[in-house]
């Protein structure tokens, strides 16, 4: 069996090639009312993934649809509290939240396509990350 034929579409975030060496997109894991916004980004010939929140106050990283990056495209960057993180590791190098991580998500490439690695329950991910209910 090919590897293509092998590849679980619900896994599927996007196609390799539409992120470039430095692109980026922004995906959701589970149902209901508030699923976890997370994205997927380009580091050269790899991929990462990591949960949309700022490790300072937990908003979104992006105010714009798949914009994550500073200017130049080297680091990624939160758009709310100017903190910057390296793309490879997701670790804060400047900002209100130096020292601190964005949370990773596995991902790999197959057969052209970012999928959600086998390993990541998208359900249980997002219930810990779920919104408080109203009062």
């Amino acid at each position: 069996m090919s590897e293509a034929a092998q590849i679980d579409v619900e896994r599927v975030l996007c196609r390799r090639d539409e992120l470039g060496t430095a692109g980026c997109r922004e995906f959701r894991l589970g149902s209901g009312p508030w699923p976890l916004r997370c994205f997927v980004i380009a580091v050269g010939d790899q991929v990462r993934a990591y949960v949309n929140r700022c490790a300072h106050q937990a908003l979104p990283l992006n105010l714009l649809p798949d914009r994550f990056l500073t200017h130049d495209g080297s680091m990624i960057l939160c758009t709310a509290h100017g903190a910057i993180y390296e793309k490879a590791t997701g670790y804060c190098v400047a900002g209100p939240c130096a020292g601190r991580s964005l949370e990773s998500v596995p991902v790999r490439v197959v057969a052209g396509y970012v999928l959600l690695d086998d390993s990541v329950d998208g359900e249980a991910l997002r219930a810990r990350y779920a919104e408080p209910a109203a009062s």
